[in-house]
């Protein structure tokens, strides 16, 4: 049989296996099919060709363009998910596991894309937080941008997710403009392999943008920089030889770790049997037990129940288990394939044994179980194993040991400070769920437990036909934990971006803050319109572009007529006597909706032209209240521009009311959609 090469790609070019290469064996077969591996490999000439040619392509790029770029990688995945399927069958893993780690990172790729265009600007700078007022006058203000890390992100994968784990990484390296090398774990390599072939394929990327290391990383981490990222999933063990590397150290390379995770469960002291919760309980925990034969870094390994309802809950979901057909992962009817590899599968047994000290084993016997269409001798199978620990407190491996694979420990609680006591037993977690109807029993989880877990995820009979399930990490929220956990965060969405990007601190006058920012900051040179703004398209608008318009009188009439057409007969707006006993009114003022009615009709040209639509009014604030005599005039200015589609782009408005001694009564900031 002719052994299929996995090759790496390097400085442009694919790079086969050598001599040295290592032989990947199928998780259903146990016989090898493949090779991957090329000990020659160039790695500083790699890290050179990401950081002088991918690099500077990337940095070109806009955010809203890499964005693009992002989105079009994701449809070029989905039109061949496919031929992904059907090669992921060797990792082991079901039809629905390859949905999990091939439809979820093409949805993550689509959901970064998103936020790029939605909440990124369409520019080469991020600002980071609001203006800093750092003078009294406000000629000298601070800013904190981020801006593009200018070296590379290695990222070291586990096995366990040969796509969704290298996508979920590089979504937001590309998108913060960084290149990267992805160095998947050998055993499901191939399969990460033909991910990257189709995005190289589809002529998306600019050169150096992604490499792949197939195999070993040789000594690349020992020629990184200050201006690197590694980011790791895996081991512990493997994570502390990683970031304890000299270099890395001496260099303060920025180390993102996702590592060992003792997840647990809390069945709330509420979800008795026959309730909703405890019957969502069994399915989420038999779900996570089974899904990718329980290869899942947010798997549940620590089942926590009150003592009253231990026994019913090893009962039901033994019951559970019990229907869960283990076979060939090309079969219909298999509910839990394989293990990645015969290695995996005697690691998990000795994890097992381990815990078997310390608890018995309830349901699941590895040396008899039934396998349906393959040799449980020769692949990687292993049946659900459930334990019951019943003194945890006095346990100490069944909190620190993480079997790999379908194996969970039941443990019960005495009360709810006892339950939280022991999730945090396991020291850091990627992910705690809590399964109750009781708001009082989640808010004590997280305020107990939320220092310990990356995660806490709270379901019940409410949410359940819509949550995501308790291993769903979402790549709008960050996706790492504490202690054990590694102490990163991933994803997250602009957050995560933001991991390869550098936070600084700029201070200077607000032209200089305007021109970095490609926003307008007040106290920066006006730009005079020549013509009204609203005449003009989006292309043809200038940030700092400014109309001043002409004053108007608010009378009392005014404030009574629209007291009486909105029903808004506030005191402080019709009765005098009142409005002066307020500490904030000198009498009778104008209603503040009032006031921005009037600034509209300041401001707007009513004739049709290339403003679409406005969409929204931000940060509002009324600084001066305005009495029946005073005036206000408005200021409009192009303070930030967003393109949207092909077709218009978001303007975003500075807008502020002064009075007739120049004193500001209001400020806002209004958003129309433009033509473009």
């Amino acid at each position: 049989m002719t052994l299929q090469q996995i090759s790496s790609f390097a400085a442009g070019e694919w790079i086969t296996p050598d001599a040295g290469a290592r032989t990947i064996a199928s998780a259903i077969t146990g016989e090898a099919f493949a090779t991957a591996g090329n000990s020659s490999l160039d790695v500083q000439g790699m890290l050179d060709y990401a950081r002088t040619v991918g690099g500077p392509a990337l940095r070109k790029m806009t955010f809203h363009e890499r964005a693009k770029m992002i989105k079009a990688l994701a449809n070029a995945l989905g039109a061949q998910k496919q031929v992904l399927y059907d090669l992921s069958f060797n990792t082991g893993a079901i039809q629905s596991d390859h949905m999990i780690d091939i439809d979820g990172g093409i949805g993550t790729m689509f959901v970064f894309a998103s936020k790029g265009r939605r909440e990124m600007p369409d520019g080469h700078v991020y600002l980071d937080g609001d203006l800093e007022q750092l003078s009294r006058n406000g000629t000298f203000l601070g800013q904190h941008v981020c801006t593009p890390l200018q070296g590379v992100a290695v990222h070291i994968n586990a096995f366990n997710f040969p796509v969704w784990g290298m996508l979920e990484k590089l979504a937001p390296t590309l998108l913060a403009g960084v290149p990267a090398i992805v160095k998947p774990a050998t055993n499901s390599c191939y399969v990460t392999e033909l991910a990257v072939k189709i995005m190289l394929d589809a002529g998306i990327l600019p050169p150096g943008a992604l490499q792949l290391v197939s195999g070993g990383l040789g000594d690349m981490l020992d020629h990184l920089g200050m201006q690197d990222v590694v980011s790791f999933t895996g081991s512990a063990n493997t994570a502390l030889m990683l970031r304890s590397n000299p270099v890395i150290l001496n260099n303060a390379v920025r180390f993102v770790a996702e590592q060992d995770s003792l997840n647990a469960s809390i069945l709330g002291p509420d979800a008795e049997p026959g309730t909703p919760e405890f019957d969502l309980f069994i399915k989420e925990v038999s779900r996570e037990m089974t899904a990718k034969a329980g290869q899942k870094c947010t798997a549940i390994r620590r089942i926590i129940a009150s003592e009253t309802t231990t026994q019913a809950v090893i009962e039901a979901l033994s019951a559970r288990l019990a229907k869960i057909t283990i076979g060939d992962p090309r079969l219909d009817t298999t509910r839990m394939g394989a293990l990645v590899s015969n290695g995996q599968k005697q690691d998990v047994l000795e994890k097992a044994a381990i815990l078997g000290q310390e608890a018995e084993r309830v349901f699941g016997d590895p040396e008899n179980f039934d396998v349906q269409g393959a040799d449980k001798d020769k692949g990687a199978f292993l049946p659900p194993m459930l334990f019951h620990c019943a003194d945890p407190d006095n346990a100490q491996r069944v909190h620190d040991t993480e079997a790999f694979g379908p194996v969970s420990t039941v443990m019960g609680y005495r009360d709810l400070d006892h339950a939280i006591a022991l999730a945090n037993r396991g020291q850091g977690s990627l992910v705690t769920s809590v399964i109750t109807h009781d708001p009082t029993v989640a808010r004590d989880v997280v305020l107990g437990s939320g220092a310990y877990h990356g995660r806490i995820y709270i379901n019940n009979r409410d949410s359940m036909k819509e949550s995501t399930g308790h291993g769903s990490p979402l790549p709008h929220m960050v996706h790492g934990g504490p202690g054990r956990a590694g102490g990163g965060e991933e994803m997250g969405g602009v957050r995560g971006v933001k991991h390869y990007m550098q936070r600084t601190a700029i201070q200077g006058s607000p032209e200089m803050l305007t021109a970095i920012g490609e926003r307008w900051v007040p106290g920066t040179p006006e730009i005079k319109a020549t013509a009204h703004p609203f005449t003009r398209k989006y292309g043809e608008l200038s940030i700092g572009e400014t109309l001043n318009t002409a004053s108007r009188t608010v009378t009392l009439d005014d404030i009574e007529l629209f007291a009486k057409f909105t029903g808004d007969t506030f005191y402080a707006h019709m009765d005098d006597e009142a409005a002066k006993r307020n500490p904030f009114f000198p009498g009778r003022v104008a209603h503040g909706y009032l006031l921005l009615s009037f600034a509209a009709g300041l401001f707007v040209e009513p004739n049709e032209g290339p403003v679409l639509a406005n969409t929204g009014l931000d940060n509002l604030r009324f600084m001066k209240p305005v009495r029946a005599g005073d005036s206000i005039k408005v200021r409009l200015s192009v303070k930030k521009k967003t393109q949207r589609t092909d077709e218009y782009g978001e303007v975003r408005w500075h807008v502020t009311l002064t009075n007739q001694d120049d004193e500001m009564v209001a400020e806002y900031e209004l958003l129309t959609m433009n033509a473009y």
